[in-house]
């Protein structure tokens, strides 16, 4: 038997049993929604404005989960990020740009049921039944210092893919450069011997040579400013259903046009400093030597 919490607004009437029945819902509504419990034999009390809201605030929710991603305390941790961190420092080279590359995935899937189109007080509406039409990737390299990114559209996910973007990377987007800053993280197929399993040794070797690569650690995507771009095209771009590559090529492209149209740069503040103060508990704690 649950104990309704008295709505002072709302009268029960004998006369009146609607009125009855709709004061006795809105009544368990609110006692089962306030996360309150009285005590065997103990009286109800009204739910007051304030108190509903210090209830709301505190009551346990666990069907919200928050992910996050820190890595283990090591010298290697803290010797990748202040090498990327270093490189964050740099003025600006139109020599040697700083360039961030990530890659993520998306699922293409249609509603074969279609789509009820949004209209004036009235958002789309589409049924929760969808068809699956397989997964694409996404490389994203994007030049802070600049507010330039680009988006490739690619069927899989693999080294040969890997490879053909650092191609693409050192001999149309920066052609004339002398040496690529290439940030990115850790993923298997991010490494030199991805090129030497697509290309020539030669045609490998000087795709290497026009790369300066740096790592961000375990566990640290965060450091890579790829990371915030893809967000941002996930947010604007990507939550929507697409059914096939072309169209999600498509919709990247117009994004990366408008994005670079606008040119959005991403302005990092964290520094070397603000790591050994913030994230102080990374460092490895030096023992001290007995001398013999």
């Amino acid at each position: 038997m649950i104990d309704a919490i008295p709505i002072p607004l709302l009268t029960c009437s004998d006369e009146n049993p609607s009125t009855s029945l709709f004061a006795g819902i809105i009544a368990q509504s609110c006692n089962l929604y306030s996360s309150r419990s009285n005590p065997a034999g103990a009286p109800s009390r009204p739910l007051t404005k304030t108190r509903g809201r210090a209830s709301e605030k505190n009551e346990l929710k666990p069907w919200r989960v928050k992910s996050w991603s820190i890595g283990t305390p090591s010298a290697r941790y803290v010797a990748k990020m202040e090498d990327v961190l270093a490189v964050y420092q740099r003025p600006y080279d139109n020599k040697r740009p700083v360039v961030c590359l990530d890659e993520k995935s998306k699922e293409l899937r249609s509603t074969p049921r279609g789509v009820l189109p949004m209209r004036s007080g009235r958002a789309a509406y589409q049924d929760y039944e969808y068809e699956r039409h397989g997964v694409c990737n996404l490389f994203l390299a994007v030049e802070p210092l600049r507010g330039w990114r680009r988006v490739t559209v690619t069927e899989r996910r693999t080294a040969q893919d890997f490879a053909e973007r650092l191609q693409q990377l050192v001999d149309e987007d920066y052609p004339e450069v002398e040496k690529i800053v290439l940030v990115t993280d850790n993923l298997n197929t991010h490494c030199p011997a991805s090129l030497y399993e697509r290309f020539e040794p030669a045609e490998a070797r000087r795709i290497v040579d026009k790369i300066e690569w740096h790592y961000t650690p375990e566990h640290g995507s965060w450091l890579n400013m790829a990371e915030c771009e893809l967000s941002v095209l996930s947010t604007q771009c990507l939550r929507r259903d697409l059914s096939d590559r072309e169209s999600l090529t498509v919709e990247a492209l117009a994004w990366e046009k408008r994005r670079n149209g606008m040119q959005v740069k991403i302005d990092w503040q964290f520094t070397t400093d603000d790591a050994r103060i913030k994230l102080k508990r990374l460092y490895p704690v030096l023992k001290e030597q007995k001398s013999c």
